[in-house]
């Protein structure tokens, strides 16, 4: 704790940018989407590494950040980077400590929220596991606004994250923390947050590399991982996502020769969603929809088989889906029951065909042709 004594005492004071269009080439990729790890090289753990397992466990995490709170919520800055020191709690016995650098990040969230999205960089990196390298920054999301209401959308969206691992393991993983945002000038604040698996965990976990370009459109994605995140989208409400631009969506290449040629797209940010349902919430002129629950399908357009296919494999998933919200602890009796209500809008349609034939009308209706 010496650091954060430190702290309190003095004053407040690869991954290569790609422009080069992606050659869609004729891949094969293993069944829904999961990808092919098995040729990444096993290490054996260091013993003089503290491997922490932040997004193998499911319990909330207990998280300290201490740095000039007052300084960070005014916003003074957008490029500004404050130092900070964090605190993981692994037990009450047991913590990890790092001194930080801290980072707004975001768009929407840093203009609306009045506690924005962070980028955590540390100054002596931790490690995730022994498989899966060391994390040398990492996003926090923050709650939006003071209050439990606030608290419950960031928990909604923490599960949406957990909705999406069901699909695919090709999907960034999330951890639930009790974050304390602690500063010796003012009362400390305790609110939710969330720790998002870094781009770089995701590459050496599934053997991926980032590809970052603005030049990419749907068309240039795997057409099966594409069409999965189209409907995961429309499922949950989500009409906050686009290709072009990589708005909330990353998108990963991979060195295996089977698998080269495509992007393979992962998606982020769900708290304009419809299980989230947050009261500012609310869809752009334009789009077509009134409100956050209206769904829209934004995906490419397919043939009604490959609609048909996908969207059974959705509703084989209606139980897992329906049980990571069941066993949340952290949202009341009526927050579950509204957010499995609101999925079942969508699965009670997929149980007939008639119902189903009509869900891929209103694909066909809005889908695009992305060139």
């Amino acid at each position: 704790m010496k650091a954060v004594s430190a702290y309190k005492t003095r004053s407040a004071c690869c991954i290569l940018v790609c422009s080069v269009l992606i050659v869609v080439l004729p891949s094969r990729f293993p069944a829904y989407g999961q990808i092919n790890t098995a040729s990444r090289e096993q290490q054996e753990p260091d013993p003089s590494i503290r491997y922490l397992s932040l997004f193998e466990d499911e319990d909330i995490l207990e998280v300290s950040l201490y740095m000039d709170v007052s300084k960070f919520l005014k916003k003074a800055e957008r490029e500004q980077s404050l130092d900070g020191i964090m605190i993981i709690h692994l037990s009450q016995t047991d913590s990890i400590e790092r001194k930080v650098t801290i980072k707004y990040r975001g768009q929407s969230r840093y203009e609306r929220c009045k506690y924005p999205p962070a980028r955590i960089i540390f100054k002596k990196p931790v490690y995730e596991g022994s498989d899966s390298g060391r994390i040398k920054k990492i996003k926090l999301v923050n709650q939006c606004q003071p209050g439990s209401v606030y608290g419950d959308y960031l928990i909604r969206e923490y599960l949406v994250y957990k909705l999406y691992n069901v699909v695919t393991d090709t999907s960034f993983r999330a951890r639930l923390v009790r974050l304390s945002l602690i500063d010796p000038k003012r009362k400390p604040i305790i609110q939710y947050g969330m720790l998002l698996e870094p781009e770089g965990l995701i590459e050496t976990r599934l053997n991926l590399l980032e590809v970052r370009s603005r030049a990419l459109s749907q068309r240039h994605m795997h057409p099966h991982m594409i069409d999965r995140i189209a409907i995961f989208n429309y499922m949950v409400a989500n009409w906050d996502w686009s290709v072009p631009g990589q708005h909330n969506i990353s998108v990963f290449t991979s060195p295996i020769a089977d698998l080269a040629g495509m992007g393979i797209p992962v998606p982020f940010d769900f708290d304009l969603t419809g299980v989230v349902n947050a009261d500012y919430a609310i869809p752009p002129p334009g789009f077509g929809i009134e409100t956050n629950r209206e769904r829209l399908f934004l995906g490419m357009c397919r043939d009604r088989e490959v609609f048909e296919n996908e969207l059974m494999a959705f509703l084989e998933k209606r139980e897992e889906f329906c049980a990571i919200i069941n066993v949340s602890p952290h949202l009341s009796k009526s927050a579950k029951r509204d957010i499995i209500s609101f999925l079942d809008l969508f699965f009670v349609q997929l149980e007939k065909p008639r119902g189903r034939d009509r869900m891929i009308d209103t694909f066909q209706a809005t889908c695009k042709d992305f060139k």
